[in-house]
């Protein structure tokens, strides 16, 4: 977590390099003729995605980054937080709908519970050890 008690999860630096390579690549062609010139806000798009993509979880929600724009959850919302078959995590919320959690795999889920600061799990006594008036509680003798 960083300062502010935020867990960032961002895609893989790798990302960053291949935009650039990309970039000095494109630049002899987009430089050849004026109207190629476009070609070079490809890689920059991509690498500036890279960048900004990605889930911030702290305390109150969750944040959602994309390219252009960026969409805050609240834990409230969250009903349940599974992943995909891809393994990428996915939360599905009270509406029904579901919100991919990019940058975030299965295996980041309990670091991602753990932002919240709620318990993993909520543990309750199973309903048949639970105490009743015919049965009391056997810890209590």
């Amino acid at each position: 977590m960083g300062k502010t008690g935020t867990l960032r999860f961002r895609h893989s630096q790798a990302i960053w390099v291949a935009a650039l390579i990309a970039f000095l690549g494109t630049l002899p062609l987009a430089t050849a003729r004026w109207y190629l010139l476009p070609l070079l806000l490809v890689p920059l798009a991509v690498g500036v995605w890279a960048w900004r993509a990605g889930t911030d979880a702290d305390r109150a929600g969750v944040r959602i980054r994309a390219l252009l724009g960026e969409r805050r959850i609240a834990w409230s919302e969250i009903v349940e937080l599974a992943s995909d078959p891809r393994g990428q995590a996915v939360a599905r919320l009270r509406d029904g709908r579901t919100a991919a959690l990019p940058a975030v795999r299965a295996a980041d889920l309990p670091g991602l519970v753990a932002a919240s600061g709620q318990p993993l799990g909520r543990s309750r006594p199973a309903p048949e050890s639970r105490p009743t008036p015919e049965r009391p509680d056997p810890a209590g003798d």
